[in-house]
Formats: structure tokens, sequence, C-alpha cells
């Protein structure tokens, strides 16, 4: 029989508690049971329900999800264009619910980046590229000219447009615009580089040498940056892909380097988690439970080690 806790123990889990390092305090993006909530017609919808997500100083990482999953208004919520309904969101020790209006136009234009999908969205049409890289150094106003035109100078070489400088967008492609549209989000170096489906209006080819523009900013300038993206090309070339199901954090793909000790060929290994949320909550991938016909309810098992999970046998 199991003693009941007396008045020192319960004391001592309340001090324990309050000592416990805050969720997520050592990651540069916390979401905390993120709650987003919209009203149409009188009709509530939860675009987000609970959601939580961690993301790592320097992490190059992906968001996927079907449509209304809640990807795109997570993206809103971190870009400063949205706020939460309920729940906690911190990006770069900035508390995203406790901002002020003049606070959220400083957080966009200092700690974080953000390219859409489309690319005509991202520039304007008449500046030219260098131009358009400048004008955010120009609104922070804490660069002389000279230094605003060097800056944008080195971005668009780093992303290899360095020959579109003194282009306007209409004479550029489509795979030009987007490294261009990277560039203005790098400019003033924000601590988060935020990108909405950016290959959505590419090929396949053009698609390929916009990731590599991001991951040789994530490499060479340390940037961390998050992708929303449908193309499952894009979404296995990062470590880390989170999938969002019904407004939550659903599972977890993590890619690591693994060598053959026999031939020395490095290989990408990919293993996929299930998302344990704080109240203990998990989405099983739903092919998995179609497959098994889990629905409803399921059986759990305590190993010494491990929880099985099998298909209710009652039913």
């Amino acid at each position: 029989m199991t003693a009941e806790p007396t008045l020192t123990d319960l004391a001592n889990q309340v001090t324990e508690s309050r000592n416990r390092p805050a969720y997520g305090h050592d990651a540069l993006i916390t979401c905390d049971r993120l709650v987003r909530i919209f009203t149409a017609d009188g009709v509530e919808v939860q675009a987000l329900q609970g959601l939580d997500l961690l993301v790592r100083e320097g992490e190059l990482m992906a968001l996927v999800g079907a449509s209304g999953s809640g990807k795109s208004t997570l993206m809103n919520i971190l870009a400063g264009l949205d706020t939460p309904t309920a729940g906690a969101a911190r990006v770069a020790g900035r508390d995203l619910l406790a901002m002020t209006a003049r606070d959220r136009l400083d957080y966009r234009r200092e700690a974080v980046g953000f390219v859409w999908q489309q690319t005509a969205r991202n520039l304007l049409p008449y500046l030219t590229a260098a131009q358009n890289v400048a004008l955010p150094l120009q609104l922070a106003g804490a660069r002389s000219r000279r230094a605003r035109a060097a800056r944008a100078l080195e971005l668009l070489e780093l992303l290899q447009v360095a020959d579109c400088r003194d282009r306007h967008p209409q004479q550029m492609s489509g795979g030009q615009q987007q490294r261009v549209a990277i560039a203005v989000a790098l400019a003033n170096d924000p601590a988060v580089l935020l990108a909405d489906e950016p290959t959505g209006e590419l090929d396949s080819n053009t698609a390929a040498q916009i990731f590599e523009a991001f991951r040789t900013a994530n490499e060479t300038l340390g940037t961390t940056i998050v992708i929303v993206t449908h193309d499952q090309a894009v979404a296995s070339e990062v470590r880390r892909t989170v999938a969002i199901r019904d407004g939550r954090t659903s599972t977890e793909v993590l890619r690591r380097s693994e060598v053959d000790a026999t031939t020395g060929h490095e290989t990408l290994v990919a293993r996929e988690y299930a998302m344990l949320d704080r109240a203990g909550r998990l989405q099983l991938p739903a092919e998995y439970t179609r497959t098994l016909n889990m629905r409803d309810r399921v059986a759990l098992e305590l190993e010494s080690d491990h929880i099985g999970v099998w298909p209710d046998e009652t039913e």
C-alpha cells in the first residue's frame, strides 16, 4: 500500500518544480502549448491545438503537413504577423505574446527574416536587386550608404546572384528572384529565417538551387532556418523534418550520417519519431494505424524499457 504524500513531500515537489528550468529555456524558438482560434461567420476554427515545438540555434529544418494542418498559421505567428490565442511563443529571447505594436515592428526588422512562396511578393519591382537588399538596412538606420551597398553585394555574391545586382525583378528568372529574396531576408542578420513554400512556384532543378542557397546561408552565416514545404525532395535534404497534423506536431524525422566500418562509405540514416507533448499525448502515423486497423482506442503495455501499443482486441 502506497503511503500518502506528506506536506513536506508536497512542498518539496513545488520547490523542485519552481527550480526546474523552463520548457525550452535553451532553444532559439519555443512554442509551448500554442493555440490559435479563428472565428468566421460565428464558427470557431482551431488552427493550432496545443502545439509544442523547439528549434535549436543553427538548425536547418523543415515543417511539413497537409493543407489546413496549421503550418502557415505557425509561420505567421513566428514571423510576428499574427498573435496566438493562448500558450507561449518565444523567439530569440522575445516573448511573442507580450509585444506591443512597436515591439512587433522591431522584431520583424531585426530578429526574423521571411521569404514568401510568391516570388513577386518578396521584392519591390521598382528597385534593383541591390537596392532591395539594402532597403531593410536603410529602414534599420544603422549603416552608412556605402556600408549598405557593401552588405548587399556581399549577400548577393554569397547566394551567387551578384550579376543581378543592377537588374529589376522582372529582368530576373524566378530562381534568381528567390535567391535575391533570401538575401533581403538576411540583410539585417536575423536570428531566424522563415520560408513559406519558397520553392512552390519553381521547377525541380531551380528548387534544388534555392535549397542550396538556404544551406549556404545556414552553414556560412550560422542562421537558423525553418522551411515550410510540400516538396518531399526539399524535406528530405534537411537533418530534421517535423510534421504537423490537426494543429499539433505529430511526427519527426531525424537524419544522421553513418559510416560503414567495412567500406568507409557514408550514408544518411533516417528515423521517424512520434512527438510526445507535455500532456503525454502522441499522434501515431496515420499509415501505421490504418495498417493495423487501430481506431478509437489501443491497448498499452509497460515493459522495462519501452511501452507497447497494440490494436484493441476486444472490438
